[in-house]
């Protein structure tokens, strides 16, 4: 069973239906023992850094995520919840990728929001995606470029489209409303 984390975040049933798509059944828990029995957890979000993270301790699923040790995937803010630091609400974050979280500077439209490509990629997500196949975006903040990098994608300035530690991948683009080229990425983390 695939389990998607359920927290103070929206987006989360649009992770369902594009799961449901591809023939996989899924949960919506914020049951600690369900997520950490489930095959999968996905880690979905659209919303603001502090309160999401002040939902997560306050219920302790701040502790469970960071001991999961099954494939988990976190999308768009819960990428960046997985950083060390959000300046979105001068937010501590869970700390899984060591990297902090910027506004991006005032020189073009915010938020980022829309489709664009990735300038790199590595690793198992990203197999059979090329550079020309564009993913959709929609942030004003995002996480600096690190060792954890698996791809880059370049508004304003380069940053981080996707992310992995161990068994913790991440995407900043929504691969759940990115078409057949997101649903092959989500089919990639699904098959890990």
């Amino acid at each position: 069973m695939i389990a998607i984390l359920k927290y103070s975040a929206g987006n989360i049933k649009s992770v369902q239906n594009a799961l449901t798509r591809l023939g996989y059944k899924s949960i919506i828990t914020d049951n600690p023992s369900e997520l950490l029995s489930a095959e999968k957890v996905i880690f979905p979000g659209v919303g603001e850094a502090s309160s999401a993270i002040h939902y997560l301790r306050e219920r302790g699923l701040d502790r469970i995520i960071i001991s999961l040790k099954q494939p988990v995937l976190g999308i768009c803010l819960g990428l960046q919840l997985m950083c060390r630091f959000s300046e979105e609400g001068e937010t501590e974050c869970l700390g899984i990728f060591d990297t902090d979280v910027r506004l991006f500077p005032p020189v073009d439209k915010i938020p980022h929001m829309g489709w664009n490509n990735c300038m790199t990629m590595k690793g198992d997500l990203f197999h059979g995606i090329t550079i020309n196949d564009n993913l959709y975006y929609v942030h004003s903040y995002y996480a600096e470029i690190s060792s954890c990098t698996l791809a880059t994608c370049d508004y304003i300035i380069p940053f981080s489209a996707a992310m992995q530690k161990g068994n913790f991948y991440a995407t900043q683009f929504h691969p759940e409303k990115s078409a057949e080229i997101g649903e092959k990425i989500l089919k990639n983390f699904l098959e890990l």
